[in-house]
Protein backbone atom coordinates (compact mmCIF):
# COMPACT_ATOMS: atom_id res chain seq x y z
CA UNK A 1 0.00 0.00 0.00
CA UNK A 2 1.51 3.11 -1.15
CA UNK A 3 1.16 6.68 0.98
CA UNK A 4 0.67 10.17 0.32
CA UNK A 5 1.48 13.42 2.07
CA UNK A 6 -0.47 16.81 1.01
CA UNK A 7 1.25 19.62 2.70
CA UNK A 8 1.10 23.28 1.07
CA UNK A 9 4.20 24.01 3.36
CA UNK A 10 7.27 22.37 4.87
CA UNK A 11 9.60 24.04 7.62
CA UNK A 12 12.25 23.04 9.95
CA UNK A 13 11.41 21.72 13.27
CA UNK A 14 11.38 25.13 14.95
CA UNK A 15 8.54 26.50 12.73
CA UNK A 16 11.00 29.37 11.87
CA UNK A 17 10.01 29.05 8.39
CA UNK A 18 13.21 27.70 6.79
CA UNK A 19 13.17 24.62 4.79
CA UNK A 20 15.79 21.75 5.01
CA UNK A 21 15.04 18.75 2.86
CA UNK A 22 17.39 16.29 2.25
CA UNK A 23 16.44 14.32 -0.68
CA UNK A 24 19.02 10.84 -1.51
CA UNK A 25 20.86 10.03 -4.53
CA UNK A 26 18.21 7.39 -5.17
CA UNK A 27 15.54 9.92 -4.96
CA UNK A 28 13.41 10.03 -8.45
CA UNK A 29 10.83 12.73 -9.98
CA UNK A 30 7.64 11.61 -12.54
CA UNK A 31 7.99 12.88 -16.25
CA UNK A 32 5.42 15.49 -17.50
CA UNK A 33 3.61 12.44 -18.77
CA UNK A 34 3.73 10.79 -15.86
CA UNK A 35 4.95 7.57 -17.47
CA UNK A 36 8.53 7.45 -17.09
CA UNK A 37 10.68 8.10 -13.97
CA UNK A 38 14.00 9.85 -13.31
CA UNK A 39 16.81 10.10 -10.40
CA UNK A 40 16.93 13.69 -9.20
CA UNK A 41 20.39 14.06 -8.21
CA UNK A 42 21.61 13.07 -11.64
CA UNK A 43 19.36 15.75 -13.24
CA UNK A 44 20.60 18.49 -11.60
CA UNK A 45 23.42 20.74 -12.75
CA UNK A 46 26.84 20.75 -10.19
CA UNK A 47 28.80 23.69 -11.36
CA UNK A 48 28.17 26.77 -13.12
CA UNK A 49 29.95 29.99 -13.71
CA UNK A 50 29.55 33.52 -15.77
CA UNK A 51 32.59 35.24 -15.97
CA UNK A 52 33.91 38.21 -17.53
CA UNK A 53 36.57 37.06 -18.93
CA UNK A 54 38.17 40.58 -19.50
CA UNK A 55 38.72 40.87 -15.92
CA UNK A 56 38.49 37.28 -14.99
CA UNK A 57 35.79 38.05 -12.38
CA UNK A 58 33.06 35.87 -12.15
CA UNK A 59 29.44 37.56 -11.87
CA UNK A 60 27.93 34.29 -10.47
CA UNK A 61 28.55 30.91 -10.29
CA UNK A 62 27.38 27.32 -8.00
CA UNK A 63 30.18 25.44 -6.88
CA UNK A 64 33.14 26.96 -8.68
CA UNK A 65 35.68 28.43 -5.43
CA UNK A 66 37.56 30.72 -7.81
CA UNK A 67 38.36 31.23 -11.85
CA UNK A 68 42.15 30.78 -12.52
CA UNK A 69 42.71 33.22 -15.93
CA UNK A 70 45.25 30.89 -17.36
CA UNK A 71 46.30 33.82 -19.91
CA UNK A 72 44.64 35.50 -23.12
CA UNK A 73 41.46 32.92 -23.75
CA UNK A 74 41.93 30.21 -21.19
CA UNK A 75 40.57 29.93 -17.95
CA UNK A 76 39.93 27.32 -15.33
CA UNK A 77 36.98 27.05 -12.93
CA UNK A 78 38.02 25.70 -9.62
CA UNK A 79 35.10 23.61 -8.12
CA UNK A 80 34.25 23.55 -4.26
CA UNK A 81 33.30 19.93 -4.44
CA UNK A 82 35.65 17.65 -6.83
CA UNK A 83 33.89 16.11 -8.94
CA UNK A 84 34.00 11.72 -8.49
CA UNK A 85 35.27 11.20 -11.93
CA UNK A 86 36.50 13.14 -15.39
CA UNK A 87 33.55 11.37 -17.28
CA UNK A 88 31.27 14.31 -16.74
CA UNK A 89 29.98 16.68 -19.38
CA UNK A 90 30.28 20.06 -19.91
CA UNK A 91 29.17 22.71 -21.82
CA UNK A 92 29.52 26.49 -22.56
CA UNK A 93 29.17 29.73 -24.34
CA UNK A 94 30.93 33.05 -24.87
CA UNK A 95 30.12 35.92 -26.45
CA UNK A 96 31.44 39.92 -26.43
CA UNK A 97 29.33 42.81 -26.65
CA UNK A 98 29.42 44.94 -30.09
CA UNK A 99 32.53 42.90 -31.22
CA UNK A 100 32.51 41.63 -34.86
CA UNK A 101 34.18 38.83 -33.95
CA UNK A 102 32.70 35.16 -34.44
CA UNK A 103 33.52 33.41 -31.50
CA UNK A 104 33.93 29.43 -30.62
CA UNK A 105 34.20 27.99 -26.87
CA UNK A 106 36.21 24.80 -26.58
CA UNK A 107 35.89 22.74 -23.04
CA UNK A 108 39.02 21.38 -21.78
CA UNK A 109 41.00 21.16 -24.65
CA UNK A 110 44.70 19.57 -25.93
CA UNK A 111 46.88 18.89 -22.83
CA UNK A 112 44.66 20.17 -20.26
CA UNK A 113 42.86 16.62 -20.58
CA UNK A 114 44.75 14.18 -18.08
CA UNK A 115 46.48 11.21 -19.66
CA UNK A 116 42.90 8.97 -20.23
CA UNK A 117 41.80 12.31 -22.01
CA UNK A 118 39.31 12.61 -19.33
CA UNK A 119 38.10 16.26 -17.59
CA UNK A 120 39.88 16.95 -14.26
CA UNK A 121 37.91 16.37 -11.24
CA UNK A 122 39.14 19.52 -9.70
CA UNK A 123 37.85 22.10 -11.75
CA UNK A 124 37.17 22.84 -15.75
CA UNK A 125 39.53 23.90 -18.42
CA UNK A 126 38.10 26.73 -20.88
CA UNK A 127 39.19 28.13 -24.08
CA UNK A 128 37.50 31.33 -26.15
CA UNK A 129 38.73 31.64 -29.57
CA UNK A 130 38.07 34.35 -31.58
CA UNK A 131 37.39 33.34 -35.25
CA UNK A 132 38.54 36.26 -36.62
CA UNK A 133 41.95 36.28 -35.63
CA UNK A 134 42.48 32.94 -35.50
CA UNK A 135 43.79 33.25 -31.59
CA UNK A 136 42.28 32.66 -28.07
CA UNK A 137 40.75 35.75 -26.76
CA UNK A 138 39.25 37.35 -24.00
CA UNK A 139 35.58 37.54 -24.01
CA UNK A 140 32.20 40.02 -22.29
CA UNK A 141 30.92 36.82 -21.19
CA UNK A 142 31.75 32.96 -20.68
CA UNK A 143 29.58 31.08 -19.37
CA UNK A 144 30.11 26.98 -18.16
CA UNK A 145 27.89 24.38 -16.71
CA UNK A 146 29.14 20.82 -15.69
CA UNK A 147 26.80 18.07 -15.45
CA UNK A 148 27.74 14.60 -14.08
CA UNK A 149 28.73 13.00 -10.27
CA UNK A 150 30.06 14.54 -7.71
CA UNK A 151 32.72 12.90 -5.39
Amino acid sequence: MTSQLNVDTIVDKAGSGGTNVKIGNTSTYVSDGGAVTQNTVQGLTKAWYNLNAFTATLRDSFNIGSITDEGTGEYEGNFTNAMSNGNYSANGNNSTKGNTNAYSFIISTGDQLNTYGLHSTAGIRTNSWAETTQALADSDMVQVSVHGDLA
